[in-house]
C-alpha cells in the first residue's frame, strides 16, 4: 500500500508538472484580463473551452456565468465538489508586471486566477483516473465570491449543490511560502454580518439640548455598549469582532440633530457565538433606545456564514497530502476573520478549505493588494493537492 501511495504521488506530480507552463500561461491571461463579480463572462468562455478540449462536457451560466462539469468515476459512489473562484477585485494595479491588468481599476488581487488556472490543471489530471474513483468529482467555477451578491448563493439556486456529499475548496495563501499547504480546524473564515442603525431623536438649538432629544449621544453610548457584547458577553476561546465602520449625524456646529447614521459589521467564527451577537445587540440596541428616549431602527442583515472544516475530512486530508507531498501536514487553528461564501456550501455537506502557499522569495505579499504578486509555482502544489486528494477520497480503500 505504501508503494503504491508513493507512486501515485510521483505519477501525480509529474502530470501536474506537465501542465505547469500552459496553466500558468492561462493564469496570466485572465489576470490581464480581469472581470468582476458576475460578470466573468470572458473567463468562463476561457474554462468552458479548456474542458472541452479536455473532451468534457461542462455546463455553463450556472449561477448566471458559473461554469460546471462532472467527471464520473467508473464505480457508483459520493459526490464531491471542488470550488475555484473567478473574480477580481476594483483595485487598479500597480505591479508592472508583463501581465498585468489590461483594464484600469480592475485586478486579480486576491488570486482567483491562480485558483481557476489550478482547478483546470485537476480537470486535465482527474480523467487519468476514472478507473479509481467510486463516484464523481463535480468541479465548479465560481463568479461574484468578492461581492455582497453572493457567486456561490446563485450556482446553488443553480443546482450545483445537488447530491453533493463532500465539498472542498482552495485558497492561495502568502503568507506561506509557494508550495506549503495548510489545513486548518475549527473555523476557516468567520461569518459576515452586516447592521444599518438609525438613531431618531428630536432636532433643537445646540444653546436649548433640553428642548430635543440627542440622536448623536445615543448613539455614543450605544457604540460602547455594543461592544461589550464582544468584551464580556463572548467565550475569549471563540473569538469574534463588532466593527462600527461608519457614523454619521448632523450637518453644522449648532444643531442636534434629528437621527444619526451607525453602520458596521460583525464577525464570529462559531454558529452559536453568531446567533448570540445578534441576539445580544437587538437587546441593547431595545435598552440604550429607552434608556435614552430615542427609538432606535435596527436592520441587522445576515451575510455568509463562518466555513466550518469537517474534522473527519480534515483528518482524511492530513494523511493524503502528507503522503503526496511527503512530508507531514498538520492542520492548525485559523486566526482569519475574512468571510467566504463557499460556507455555504460547507452548510450543506462536510467540507473545508485548504491553503496552497503562494509567497514568493524576497516578498511580503497580501491579498487585496495592488501590489500582489503570488508565486505562480502555488498552482502546481494546489492542482497536485486537489488531484490526490479527490482520488483519494473516491477511492475504495477510504
Amino acid at each position: 500500500m505504501t508503494d503504491h501511495k508513493a507512486t501515485l504521488a510521483r505519477e501525480i506530480s509529474a502530470r501536474s508538472e506537465s501542465l505547469e507552463a500552459h496553466l500558468i500561461a492561462i493564469r496570466r491571461d485572465i489576470h490581464a484580463h480581469p472581470e468582476l463579480g458576475f460578470d466573468t463572462i470572458r473567463t468562463a468562455k476561457i474554462v468552458e473551452q479548456e474542458l472541452l478540449a479536455l473532451g468534457l462536457t461542462p455546463q455553463t451560466g450556472v449561477g448566471k456565468t458559473g461554469v460546471m462539469v462532472d467527471i464520473k468515476g467508473e464505480h457508483p459512489g459520493k459526490t464531491l465538489l471542488l470550488r475555484a473562484d473567478m473574480d477580481a477585485l476594483p483595485i487598479h494595479e500597480q505591479t508592472g508586471l508583463p501581465f498585468s491588468s489590461n483594464y484600469p481599476g480592475k485586478m486579480h488581487a486576491c488570486g482567483h486566477d491562480i485558483h481557476t488556472a489550478t482547478m483546470l490543471g485537476v480537470a486535465a489530471i482527474l480523467p487519468h483516473y476514472r478507473h479509481q474513483l467510486h463516484g464523481t468529482v463535480r468541479l465548479i467555477f465560481q463568479p461574484a465570491e468578492e461581492t455582497p451578491e453572493s457567486g456561490a448563493e446563485a450556482m446553488i439556486a443553480d443546482g450545483a449543490a445537488d447530491g453533493i456529499d463532500l465539498a472542498v475548496t482552495l485558497h492561495n495563501k502568502p503568507e506561506l511560502a509557494a508550495g506549503e499547504i495548510g489545513l486548518t480546524r475549527g473555523a476557516s473564515t468567520a461569518s459576515s454580518d452586516e447592521f444599518d442603525l438609525v438613531v431618531h431623536g428630536v432636532s433643537t438649538h445646540a444653546a436649548r439640548p433640553h428642548m430635543g432629544t440627542d440622536p448623536i449621544i445615543a448613539a455614543v453610548h450605544l457604540i460602547t455598549q455594543l461592544q461589550t457584547i464582544i468584551s464580556r458577553e463572548v467565550d475569549p476561546s471563540n473569538s469574534a469582532v463588532l466593527t462600527v465602520g461608519h457614523i454619521h449625524g448632523g450637518t453644522t456646529h449648532n444643531i442636534v440633530p434629528d437621527s444619526c447614521l451607525i453602520q458596521g459589521t460583525v464577525r464570529a467564527k462559531s454558529p452559536a457565538t453568531r446567533a448570540h451577537i445578534e441576539t445580544a445587540f437587538k437587546r441593547i440596541c431595545a435598552g440604550v433606545a429607552l434608556a435614552l428616549n430615542t427609538r432606535i431602527e435596527v436592520n441587522y442583515q445576515r451575510g455568509v456564514p463562518p466555513l466550518m472544516n469537517d474534522d473527519a475530512l480534515i483528518d482524511q486530508l492530513e494523511t493524503i497530502l502528507s503522503h503526496q507531498f511527503g512530508k507531514t501536514i498538520v492542520a492548525k487553528p485559523s486566526a482569519s476573520f475574512g468571510a467566504e461564501d463557499f460556507s455555504l456550501f460547507t452548510e450543506r455537506a462536510p467540507g473545508c478549505q485548504i491553503h496552497i502557499g503562494s509567497g514568493a522569495p524576497g516578498r511580503d505579499d497580501h491579498l487585496h493588494n495592488s501590489d500582489y504578486q503570488p508565486d505562480e509555482r502555488s498552482i502546481h502544489a494546489g492542482t497536485q493537492a486537489l488531484a490526490r486528494l479527490a482520488i483519494d477520497l473516491l477511492s475504495n480503500n477510504q
